[in-house]
């Protein structure tokens, strides 16, 4: 059974292109890099494997900026199978990983169809899920305040 805890992922170039990756058992939808939290694990860690497992792109802890912004939100019907039976609402840790450049990545082809890189705003309007969304939407402030 999946932990209802997850991170989110926003991968990024200094101009602001966005990764987005298209889900595999869902054709057509489009998000950052998410994924479970397994057992103990830190949050950044989860962080850290997820860009791996998902991108091929090799990163540490310190290279990713926790964002300290949680979202709560209910876990869709179709994938409510992965949890307990009683769990029904999920807990979204937000990260960032700055990249000096749109490189290319290798995909999880049991998990992604492919991949684009996209202008933030239009990564905003591509992505299916509200947090994911939201995420890129702050990003324009978050990193110029770095």
């Amino acid at each position: 059974m999946k932990k209802p805890v997850s991170v989110l992922v926003v991968l990024h170039t200094p101009d602001l292109r966005v990764l987005l990756l298209e889900r595999a058992a869902h054709p057509g939808y489009w998000q950052s890099v998410t994924g479970s939290q397994e057992g103990e694990e830190a949050l950044a860690h989860t962080a850290v494997r997820e860009v791996e497992e998902e991108t091929g792109i090799v990163v540490r802890a310190d290279n990713l900026i926790d964002w300290r912004l949680i979202n709560r939100y209910e876990i869709f019907p179709q994938w409510r199978h992965r949890y307990a039976p009683d769990v029904t609402e999920n807990v979204e840790h937000v990260f960032s990983l700055n990249l000096p450049d749109a490189v290319p990545i290798t995909p999880a082809p049991e998990e992604h169809l492919g991949y684009r890189w996209l202008d933030w705003r239009k990564a905003a309007r591509t992505v299916f899920s509200w947090s994911n969304r939201d995420a890129i939407l702050i990003l324009p402030r978050l990193i110029h305040r770095i």
